[in-house]
């Protein structure tokens, strides 16, 4: 071995950790939603309905959104202050930006930034609802076993 006593796991589990770690859904929403925006800003004219004021806010505002939503999945330390300009960001793009990427970008900034918002970092991590059924089951033969019948 290479100086370890643990095998080389592979990738999955060393990502299941890192993301395990931090508000990856809501980072990933707010940066896709950032995402959208500049697609639809560059969108064939006919498409589009808004520019924005004067070309730059429309660009701005949802790189800022980008940058919130990065930000928030590699420093979560920071998500409060992130997520709290990430969703004025997303709620600004309905002016600046072709109605917020067409309510798309819009939302999935807004569903972003309130999950970011919302993570909880000391919690307990989930239990799968096969692990739960095992241990139920594996609980309820310990109690049919005579271990609470009365003598």
């Amino acid at each position: 071995m290479s100086g370890t006593d643990t095998p080389h796991e592979g990738w999955r589990p060393a990502f299941r950790g890192w993301r395990a770690r931090r508000p990856f859904v809501g980072g990933l929403l707010l940066t896709l939603g950032g995402t959208w925006i500049l697609l639809t800003e560059k969108a064939s004219l006919k498409v589009v309905i808004h520019i924005g004021m004067q070309g730059l806010v429309g660009y701005l505002l949802p790189v800022v959104m980008v940058l919130c939503g990065l930000l928030t999945l590699f420093s979560p330390s920071q998500r409060l202050f992130y997520s709290i300009l990430g969703v004025l960001c997303s709620l600004g793009s309905w002016v600046t930006s072709n109605l917020g990427g067409f309510m798309v970008g819009l939302l999935l900034g807004v569903v972003g930034s309130c999950l970011a918002f919302g993570w909880l970092p000391d919690q307990e991590p989930r239990v799968s609802r096969r692990k739960r059924r095992k241990a139920a089951r594996a609980a309820a033969q310990g109690f049919g076993d005579g271990a609470g019948e009365p003598a």
